[in-house]
């Protein structure tokens, strides 16, 4: 027995396996794994290292942004922000940490000023109102 995987990007397919025997992901609970005959499961994934393994390819790492793993059957659906693809395991969790992670504060940065801009707006609308 054996998985299809399918990695999911927002413009396009990063990866689509089959004859995958086993795959591991992140979850803000921890790593864990993925046979054939698990039962079918969702689960939200942070940023992290995807393991998945085939027979021909061997064991395959895959630095993946955070998002949802689907398990229906034999087909697993991973579909994440951002992913990328590499032999080096130190390198794909360094980028895993400078890039995600980094990006991550960033957005929330950008949220915080969006969110006073706003803020700001609607006490000016509503002084403008009321004049």
């Amino acid at each position: 027995m054996s998985m299809n995987l399918k990695i999911l990007l927002p413009f396009r397919i990063f990866a689509e396996k089959t004859a995958v025997s086993r795959i591991v992901a992140e979850t803000q609970a921890g790593s864990f794994g993925l046979l054939p005959q698990r039962l079918d499961c969702v689960a939200a994934l942070t940023p992290g290292i995807l393991i998945y393994e085939t027979a021909s390819d061997g064991e395959v790492f895959v630095a993946v942004d955070s998002g949802v793993l689907v398990k229906s059957g034999a087909e697993v659906l991973v579909s994440v922000r951002r992913a990328m693809g590499g032999a080096n395991l130190g390198e794909l969790r360094q980028a895993v940490e400078q890039e995600f992670l980094t990006l991550d504060e960033h957005e929330q940065n950008v949220r915080a000023v969006m969110a006073k801009l706003e803020t700001g707006f609607l006490r000016r609308f509503a002084t403008f109102q009321h004049d």
